[in-house]
């Protein structure tokens, strides 16, 4: 009977300073940032509509071409589309994030000038793909 209460006191030290870890756990800033900043555009981007309603991924027109938006309705939304509008609102985090880092070259312009320049193309780029999915309805 002593062994099973010794590996039972053993267990609940052990509980307890897992518990204990588990509290007083600090993740990195860069963590905490990167998953809001996936969830947002996780969020922004259709997922949750896509876990629950499960659309079609993409639909055939006629001619025999993909189209990965859906046409004359705001309701619905295909995979293929909630995908395409994650991948651009991931891009333009990108270009905001290279536009902030140009700022810590205050001393070197070229490389300055070069993150700059890379952030505000991917900023458009972002900007007139998505401007071209909501014209394309």
């Amino acid at each position: 009977m002593t062994g099973l209460t010794r590996r039972l006191s053993s267990l609940i030290y052990y509980i307890q300073k897992f518990y204990w870890k588990m509290v007083t756990a600090k993740p990195s800033l860069f963590l905490i940032a990167a998953i809001a900043i996936a969830a947002s555009i996780f969020f922004l981007g259709g997922g949750l509509y896509d876990l629950l309603e499960r659309p079609l991924v993409a639909a055939f027109a006629s001619g025999g071409r993909i189209i990965f938006y859906y046409p004359y309705g705001i309701n619905e939304q295909f995979v293929a589309e909630s995908l395409f509008v994650m991948i651009v609102y991931a891009i333009a985090v990108v270009g905001l994030l290279l536009t902030y880092e140009s700022t810590k070259y205050a001393y070197r312009p070229r490389q300055a000038f070069m993150l700059l320049f890379v952030g505000c193309t991917f900023i458009f780029v972002a900007y007139v793909c998505i401007e071209y999915l909501l014209l394309a309805r």
